[in-house]
């Protein structure tokens, strides 16, 4: 059966230079943090590939923290810049976030607000998936001396929207505010400078680039002091204790400095087949949307609400016939959940409900499209059938 792979954002097919890093480091004997032979030649290796992360995004390379996975990042970035900021004054309760984060920023948050009285704040959300810079500005103005941190995603997992950070960091440099900035779905795709951002810490994730999982990075300014999460060995000066994963951050970095070298050939690849699926959909689909306003989106996500479905029923379906797409929805027991993102833009259940993202990366083909094409209108049929049914 053809299989066609539409969940790159979930994650992406590991590269050629990836594997080949990692299997030529993993033959390497020995604990970066030793001090014999062994250790220091793959310390070597370890801090040759932090220079060139560094370069790629922009950063000084004593200010990237190496974690285990984008949301182990994301958890020291919120708890630990809260813990800190909290400890020297605790007026400062308040953490400023948007209505649709992913969840490895949405639960430490609201982990803090049940276990340590942080007070959450949402920045409000346009339907095509704006914040409301305005509603920041004021409460900013207002509040701005009890607000612990803001924290926005640079590029949103389910619909590609790209926010205003630069805009977000302007706004909190009026009361010191740091500024935390998911970009896991930005790297590889939009150009990432942690100098230019202005942020006071940023995330990145190995296997969204083509690199393995099991690696992430924090990025965190010269200077700043967190409450770590772990206590160990004091790796990573002392804030992500842990013995390095030398082989998954050699692969990690690898994986990032052919994306970057290749972002603008990738772009227009991801682009074609955008454009390509979307002239399906047009000529295939009675009718459907998209949620997010597509000209402050990242080609490579496209979320498409298809009205008369339920999108569990769509996925499953999909799947059936070897094409991997994403709910962005939750099962619990069972009972599914809308998307909190697509809710957070102001879509009623049975819309969020209806939606499904598709997502593309330089290895999708037209060959691939023309597969999609085959199968939509059976798809889509089903689909509806089965929904009138159990109305």
């Amino acid at each position: 059966m053809t299989r066609v792979y539409f969940d790159n954002a979930a994650t992406t097919p590991i590269s050629g230079v990836a594997l080949a890093a990692y299997e030529a480091q993993i033959r390497k004997t020995g604990n970066p943090s030793s001090l014999h032979g062994f250790g220091r030649e793959v310390r070597k290796d370890l801090e040759s590939a932090r220079e060139n992360l560094a370069t790629i995004v922009g950063c000084h390379s004593s200010e990237i923290i190496f974690t285990g996975s984008g949301t182990e990042a994301d958890n020291l970035a919120i708890k630990g810049i809260f813990w800190h900021r909290n400890s020297e004054d605790s007026k400062r309760n308040v953490i400023v976030i948007s209505g649709f984060e992913h969840h490895a920023v949405l639960d430490p948050t609201r982990w803090l607000g049940e276990n340590d009285g942080a007070e959450i704040i949402e920045i409000p959300i346009s339907r095509s998936g704006k914040l409301d810079l305005e509603f920041l500005q004021s409460l900013v103005k207002n509040r701005g001396d009890e607000i612990a941190l803001i924290s926005v995603m640079h590029v949103n997992n389910e619909i590609g929207t790209i926010q205003p950070i630069k805009k977000i960091v302007e706004i909190a440099d009026q009361k010191s505010i740091p500024v935390h900035t998911d970009a896991v779905q930005s790297l590889g795709k939009v150009k990432v400078s942690f100098a230019d951002l202005g942020v006071f810490a940023m995330t990145i994730s190995a296997h969204k680039v083509g690199g393995p999982v099991g690696v992430g990075a924090l990025i965190l300014k010269k200077g700043i002091e967190i409450t770590p999460l772990l206590h160990g060995g004091g790796q990573e000066r002392d804030i992500r204790s842990g013995t390095f994963n030398a082989p998954g951050i050699v692969a990690f970095v690898a994986a990032a400095q052919a994306a970057e070298r290749d972002r603008e050939k990738n772009l227009l690849q991801v682009e074609k087949v955008r454009e390509a699926f979307l002239k399906v959909l047009t000529e295939s689909v009675s009718d459907f949307w998209i949620n997010g306003e597509a000209d402050s989106q990242i080609p490579a996500i496209i979320n498409i609400g298809f009205p008369g479905t339920e999108s569990d029923s769509l996925l499953l379906l999909f799947d059936t016939e070897g094409i991997a797409c994403s709910t962005g929805s939750a099962c619990s027991a069972g009972v599914q959940q809308p998307s909190h993102v697509l809710l957070a833009l102001g879509l009623s259940e049975k819309e969020a409900k209806s939606s499904l993202r598709f997502s593309f990366g330089p290895q999708n083909s037209m060959s691939d499209i023309e597969y999609f094409a085959a199968c939509i209108p059976k798809v889509i049929e089903r689909a509806r059938a089965a929904y009138k049914a159990s109305a």
